[in-house]
This record gives C-alpha cells, structure tokens and sequence, in this order.
C-alpha cells in the first residue's frame, strides 16, 4: 500500500485542497480530504484524474485502421498517457469488413490488457451520409447489414461506441443496438433535425464532433447541431483546438450543454503525441500542417490535438473554469460511457491512474494503475 498527499487535488467533480489518499494494488482504497502529509509522499502540482477521450484514432505515430493490432493499441495508450489522457476509446474509422473485425481483435487482447487504458471500442461509420463524409472513404460509406450488427454486440470488446448518420441508420436500428448495449451516436450526418431526433428518441445518447461534418444550425431548419444543442440528455464531443470549431461556437456550446453533457475529445491521428507530420489513410497521405491535419485539397482530416492542449485552450482561451474544463475532460465522458466508477474519477474504489499539472496546465508527472511512468 502507498500513501499519496497532494496540496490540491481534482477528483473528478470538485476541487479540494490537502488530500491524502491511499493505493492498493493498483486501486484508490481510501480518501481522505482535509488531511496531512503525515508518512505520505507528497505530490507537486494540480492532482488530476488520467482524462478521458471518446474519440482516438491514431497518435504516437500510428494509426488504428492502417496497423490494427495490439502493439499499435499499447503504442497509442502509452503515448497520450505522457500528455494526460489515461483512458482512450480507439476509433477506427470507416473501412471494410475485414479491417473492422481485425480491429475488433485487437481490442478484445487490448481490453484484456488493460481495461482502464482501453475500455472498449468506437466505430466511426461506415454507417455515414456521403454528403458529410468529410476524409471517410466513399467507397466503404454503407448501409448496415447483419455483418456490422454482429460485431458491434461482439462480448469480449468492452463498451462500444457508435457513430452512425440517421439518415442511414432507421430508428429502429439504433434501438436494436441500443437494446444489445452499443453506444450510439450521431455524426457525419446532413439529415434534418426532425430526423436526428428521432435518433435520439430511439436511443441515441450523444453527437460526435459537434458543429463537425453535420447539418448545420439555420434560422429555418435546426438541422443536427440544433437538435443536439436542444436536447438536455444529450451528450457532444468538441474539438477545442481552434481549427475545427470557432472559440465562439465552442463557447456557446459550452454554455448551452454545460460540463455535464459536453466532452472535451481529440479526434486525433497518428501524428499527434509523437513527431510524426504525416500517415496514410486507404493510400491517402494525410498531412500535419501547423496545428492540424488535413488532406492535399484541404479537407480537415482529424486533429493533432492532445488532450493537454484541449484543457489549456478551454480554460485560458475560453475562459471556462477550471473545475468545469476538467470535468469536461474526466468524469464526464467517462459517465458518458458508463465507467465513471474506474476512471475519470478519484474515489474510493477507482483506478489509481492520475496525473500532476503545472500553474500552466502542462502535463508534469503521470501514474497508471498506482505506479509513476514519467
């Protein structure tokens, strides 16, 4: 067992000052706030839950759809940990059958692994509009079929995540997959907004990348932003690294969801947390251009966004709070996903996975399962 002070700690909802907390194999068993150093190692910096990230595919110089297998997973995972994301959910974009399920493989051995680091699985298309496709491939762009159906509700993959245009997708479709326990969300979609609520109404719960590859918000049709922004249960994904989303998009979106319903995601690829300035996707080079990504006719094509950098840009540039940045970053998506009882979280019973901020939100220090990896 090892006992941990920190001066300032962030559990996931609240910040409290003078925490003393213990680990037992790999867990927090006990917390103890307003409490001493007293035969504890103290810890320098903002303690902080390993965040958490919905949407992931690629970083540390590979990416999920061209290497799917368990080294690029372990790759990925211990490449954001160094830039404060300890729990990544994979995303392996649109693609045939057969790249689909090898990626299912790996995240069967990847979760068994560590099931805190990567607790399940999401699939961006190929059930998308080819109107919004934005850098997914036309040629695999899909209707779904029994195939896909039965992947998706695979046992051994942990929590799995969706993203599906309604247009494409019946409503009854999503509430079989949400019956079987898949995580449904909308994106990469041009449909109205009558029809992503009826999405919602089946059982949909969230929309990817809001404002990003979705019918936009007019003065006469809501279209997909509208209807996310209007409904209260509804959770989104955003992109803060100023390329995607204009700060006063983003912070208007803030505003009206809140940090309970809003998440902090990277959409990242393979350059991101390494020095990598390119990747292929389906033969396509993709290339790092400043603080993004993007294909030769200028397609945006994913972030190189660090989660670190999206905490920094909401806090100081949007000048949210900070409990509500880090929430956004932490507890939320992980309730999203229905482990907020294991990470995200500093509580009794949760993976001992934390990381140490600097007065600038800079990453300093990090822990995976109650051992330091810095």
């Amino acid at each position: 067992m090892m006992r941990y002070f920190a001066e300032q700690l962030f559990d996931g909802y609240h910040l409290h000052n003078n925490v003393r907390f213990e680990v037992s194999n790999g867990k927090i068993t006990q917390v103890l706030t307003r409490s001493t150093p007293a035969d504890a190692t103290v810890l320098k910096g903002l303690i902080v839950p390993a965040t958490v990230d919905v949407q992931v595919n690629g970083g540390g110089g590979v990416q999920f759809n061209d290497a799917p297998t368990l080294a690029t997973l372990q790759q990925m995972a211990r490449a954001y940990l160094t830039v404060g994301t300890g729990t990544i959910m994979p995303t392996l974009i649109t693609d045939d059958l057969d790249v689909m399920r090898q990626g299912a493989d790996a995240i069967a051995q990847a979760h068994k692994w560590d099931p805190a680091a990567i607790p399940g699985v999401h699939f961006e298309g190929p059930h998308l509009s080819s109107a919004k496709k934005g850098m997914h491939s036309d040629r695999h762009i899909r209707p779904l079929s029994d195939e896909e159906f039965a992947l998706f509700t695979r046992s051994d993959l942990g929590t799995v995540m969706v993203t599906v245009a309604p247009e494409m997708v019946s409503p009854e479709d999503i509430k079989r997959l949400t019956d079987a326990g898949v995580i449904v969300s909308i994106g990469h979609t041009n449909a109205d907004a009558h029809t992503c609520l009826a999405a919602f109404d089946a059982g949909a719960t969230a929309a990817t990348h809001l404002f990003n590859a979705m019918s936009a918000l007019t003065s006469r049709e809501p279209g997909a932003v509208g209807a996310t922004l209007f409904r209260n249960d509804v959770y989104c994904g955003l992109i803060v690294d100023h390329q995607h989303v204009h700060p006063i998009s983003a912070t208007l979106a803030m505003r009206v969801k809140g940090d309970e319903k809003l998440m902090l995601i990277t959409d990242a690829m393979a350059p991101a947390a390494s020095d990598s300035d390119h990747f292929y996707y389906q033969g396509i080079k993709v290339l790092r251009q400043g603080p993004t990504l993007k294909l030769e006719d200028g397609t945006l094509a994913g972030s190189v966004l660090t989660m670190e950098e999206a905490i920094q840009h909401t806090h100081f540039d949007l000048q949210m709070s900070l409990v509500s940045t880090l929430k956004m970053a932490t507890s939320t998506p992980a309730q999203f996903l229905d482990i907020d009882n294991q990470v995200g979280v500093l509580k009794e019973g949760a993976c001992a996975n934390w990381i140490a901020l600097d007065d600038k939100l800079n990453v300093t220090d990090f822990w995976r399962n109650g051992q330091r990896m810095s």
